[in-house]
C-alpha cells in the first residue's frame, strides 16, 4: 500500500497557523529524506513559527519546498541563501547546537 504526501498547506492559511490540525500538517511537511533536517525544521516549528511574524512563516513556508541539500547547505553554510532566507537560516543554524525538546 503506497500513501500519497499530504497536499500542500496553503500559503494563507499556513501563514496564520494556530490550529492542531494545522500545525499537524506543518510538521508533517518538516519530515524529509535527512534525519538532520527533520530535526532542525521541526524543532523550529515546536518553538518558533507560532510566534513568527507573517514574514517569517512565510519564509519558512518557502524554505520547506527547497529540496533537502539545498536547504542542507545553506544551514550548514556551504551556500550563500537567498536573501529571504538568511534570517531564517541563521536562526536554524543557531538551533542545531541546541539540545532537542522532548514530548
Amino acid at each position: 500500500m503506497t500513501l500519497a504526501a499530504p497536499a500542500p498547506i496553503p500559503a494563507a492559511t499556513a501563514v496564520s497557523a494556530s490550529s492542531s490540525l494545522e500545525l499537524g500538517k506543518l510538521r508533517w511537511r518538516c519530515r524529509r529524506g535527512m534525519k538532520e533536517l527533520d530535526v532542525l525544521l521541526s524543532h523550529y516549528v515546536e518553538r518558533e513559527f507560532r510566534n513568527a511574524s507573517r514574514e517569517q512563516r512565510q519564509a519558512f513556508l518557502s524554505l520547506l519546498e527547497l529540496e533537502d541539500p539545498v536547504i542542507y547547505s545553506y544551514c550548514l553554510q556551504q551556500s550563500a541563501p537567498p536573501a529571504n532566507l538568511a534570517g531564517l537560516i541563521e536562526r536554524l543554524s543557531a538551533r542545531r547546537l541546541e539540545p532537542p525538546i522532548h514530548a
